[in-house]
């Protein structure tokens, strides 16, 4: 195909409420991906881009820290959790993980781990609840708990502080369980929280994440980090028999050099969560329209007549979060404006007036 074979198949100024999936790459993305192009580079994670990223990595999680680049996010928490399980080994994770409700049992069926889930207040584990599971250990018959799961944010958009995730992990630790956290949106878990993105994972004792760039305007790509080497084991084998290493690795790999060696990755962030709450202030105000959990990143779930909603998507993508109940989840993006926000709040508010 030549260049003047390619058309544009959509349109460049549509906006949904969907996903942040839907949102393409960002321009300064784009323009690395391009840098990175041209000539031979060795393949499979042996080129200058893939090494230079451990530096990048380092500088936010500290001198231990060990980034292996992957495809996807399913593929990023299967080999992060197989490095630090046994074949009898467990996970404990919140119901609501993405893990546990939208991987298609990858961990369970591709891994080979049995998740143990736990019923959570808007998405977050405790040390309390880690302990409805947190037993057996000498039990033959019982799958072995072996490891805590989290996600920051969550599956309902809710953040963990850097001290909520320091009480897990030392619970966690003293257990003999390691702590895994699944960071599909880690940075506006940051942009949140205002503070680096070590204060909440190496500080607090985890021992490996998933760091999530699609979301946040990469084009694909995803990245285990080790942050404790002593936790795992067999990483650069688990990413291959996982179909997740990447030949041409460089193309993966600055893509994240150019979110995180500046501030894209948090200007990003900082930017899809001030439109979703933008968008919560603006529904508030819409009766018979409730939000349903904290607004601390970039989602917004809530609950409005199904007619309504239905008639909504017909204007702009977004999800049933529950079906029975009618909530919705709209998210924002890095390039979601002000004025889709607005928009789809005036949409809200007349849609609700017609019952």
């Amino acid at each position: 195909m030549t260049e003047t074979d390619a058309i544009r198949r959509h349109d460049p100024h549509a906006r949904g409420f969907a996903s942040d999936n839907y949102a393409g790459a960002h321009p300064e993305v784009l323009a690395a991906l391009a840098l990175a192009n041209g000539g031979h580079q060795i393949a499979y994670g042996e080129d200058e881009y893939t090494a230079h990223l451990q530096d990048v990595f380092r500088s936010h999680f500290g001198p231990t820290a060990e980034a292996f680049p992957v495809f996807n996010g399913t593929g990023a928490n299967v080999v992060a959790l197989q490095a630090v399980t046994e074949r009898w080994g467990a996970v404990i994770c919140a119901d609501s993980a993405h893990i546990n409700v939208d991987e298609c049992g990858a961990p369970e069926r591709v891994g080979g781990l049995k998740l143990l889930t736990v019923p959570t207040p808007h998405g977050k584990l405790t040390p309390e609840l880690i302990d409805r599971e947190a037993w057996g250990w000498d039990d033959e018959h019982r799958a072995q708990p072996q490891v805590v799961s989290l996600a920051q944010t969550t599956e309902l958009g809710t953040c963990y502080t850097p001290e909520e995730i320091r009480e897990i992990c030392d619970h966690a630790h003293e257990r003999g369980m390691k702590v895994h956290l699944d960071g599909s949106r880690i940075a506006n878990a940051a942009a949140t929280l205002g503070v680096p993105l070590r204060a909440f994972t190496t500080d607090a004792g985890v021992d490996l994440l998933s760091f999530g760039g699609t979301k946040n305007g990469l084009l694909f790509g995803e990245c285990v980090v080790v942050l404790n080497p002593g936790a795992v084991k067999a990483m650069k084998h688990l990413r291959k028999l996982s179909m997740q290493l990447a030949s041409k690795m460089r193309f993966v790999s600055v893509q994240f050099e150019a979110l995180l060696t500046g501030d894209l990755w948090l200007r990003s962030a900082s930017h899809a969560n001030a439109m979703a709450a933008r968008l919560a202030e603006g529904v508030r105000g819409v009766d018979g329209v409730e939000v349903l959990h904290p607004v601390q990143s970039n989602a917004v779930f809530a609950r409005l007549p199904r007619e309504v909603s239905e008639r909504l998507q017909k204007q702009y993508r977004f999800y049933f979060w529950d079906e029975a109940a009618g909530d919705v989840r709209w998210m924002c993006s890095f390039d979601t404006t002000e004025e889709n926000v607005d928009a789809f709040v005036q949409l809200v508010e007349e849609e609700m007036a017609r019952g």
